[in-house]
């Protein structure tokens, strides 16, 4: 194989990595930080208070932060760093698709789906909400979500059939 394949395969692998542990550390922050010592910020995301703009909306900083100083510090050095940036900054856009737009609707885009995936995620989301507190939280993830919530958007899809 040249360089430049093993370069650009490279470059993947660690885009691909990075996006995919982003969900655990995306759990952990939800998890540990969001539903622990700074439920302060996240609690307005649980009470569907007025309003287009929540508290919560500051946690993008967590991993906007890191994703600048990769891209920026990885830019300079010309090394692997510039590539995690990549694939936290992916991650971030796939959470605002997700979770902004279509999970909580907060834009008027990806309304309606039969897809068993995409009513999976929805639906452990909703039953991680309906817990109004801190405590007794589930489905903290977002992309991967335990199996009995794609047998029941499954189940759906085909009731709807």
């Amino acid at each position: 194989m040249d360089p430049l394949t093993i370069s650009i395969l490279q470059s993947s692998a660690i885009v691909l990595a990075t996006f995919i542990g982003m969900e655990g550390v995306a759990w952990l922050a939800h998890k540990y930080l969001m539903h622990g010592w700074m439920w302060y910020f996240h609690e307005d995301h649980h009470s569907h208070g007025p309003g287009f703009f929540e508290k919560n909306d500051a946690f993008f900083l967590i991993f906007a932060v890191p994703s600048a100083y990769c891209f920026i510090s990885g830019s300079i050095a010309g090394d692997f760093r510039f590539w995690i940036g990549v694939g936290i900054a992916l991650y971030g856009l796939a959470y605002f698709l997700i979770h902004d737009v279509f999970i909580h609707q907060r834009f008027s885009w990806l309304k309606r789906t039969d897809n068993v995936y995409f009513r999976a995620i929805r639906k452990a989301h909703k039953v991680h909400h309906k817990h109004l507190g801190k405590e007794h939280g589930e489905c903290f993830g977002m992309l991967f979500v335990p199996p009995r919530y794609f047998r029941e958007a499954k189940a759906a899809v085909k009731r709807k059939q």
